[in-house]
């Protein structure tokens, strides 16, 4: 697809800043969640189990679509494609799985958000380390990610050959 370059740099930028928002989103996420399973003090618990809720709704999944579309996108637009290079379909893979687990988990934010609504001082109930596990594993995908965009580790897929030579 033939783009002009500044329709690639707005492609570019919108998803640059959709990766690093949900970047920052999830680091975010995994402070409440640290303060959550350690802090002694039940009204922080509910109210950071309370928060979580919203900040998973409007901003982390909002940005994990974001990402993953103009992710599609610049794949598009640019000669790096979505199937030629194995670091660029990584990156897709890492954004699909991301993005699956974290609509798949995002119903749990939620009931662990009524249920810190409900609750008193009982803290037991609220303990989810759960959170820590899942918003760890996705700043690790997050990271890879970033590491290959920056560093695109050569290596053209069995695709990616195809076409290089069909255009040589």
């Amino acid at each position: 697809m033939v783009v002009e370059p500044a329709g690639r740099k707005l492609v570019l930028t919108t998803h640059v800043i959709a990766s690093v928002g949900w970047l920052g989103a999830v680091i975010a996420f995994l402070a409440l969640a640290v303060v959550g399973l350690t802090s002694q003090d039940p009204k922080t618990v509910r109210a950071l189990y309370i928060a979580a809720e919203p900040l998973t709704w409007f901003v982390i999944v909002p940005l994990a679509l974001a990402s993953l579309l103009t992710g599609i996108a610049q794949s598009l637009v640019t000669s790096w494609g979505l199937f030629r290079h194995y670091w660029v379909l990584f990156k897709f893979l890492i954004a699909v799985i991301a993005t699956i687990v974290l609509l798949v988990y995002t119903p749990t934010v939620g009931f662990f958000a009524r249920l810190a609504a409900g609750s008193g001082d009982n803290l037991s109930d609220l303990r989810a380390p759960t959170f820590m596990l899942h918003s760890g594993a996705a700043l690790i995908l997050l990271l890879a990610a970033t590491v290959l965009a920056i560093f695109k580790p050569r290596g053209l897929t069995p695709y990616g050959w195809h076409v290089a030579r069909k255009a040589s």
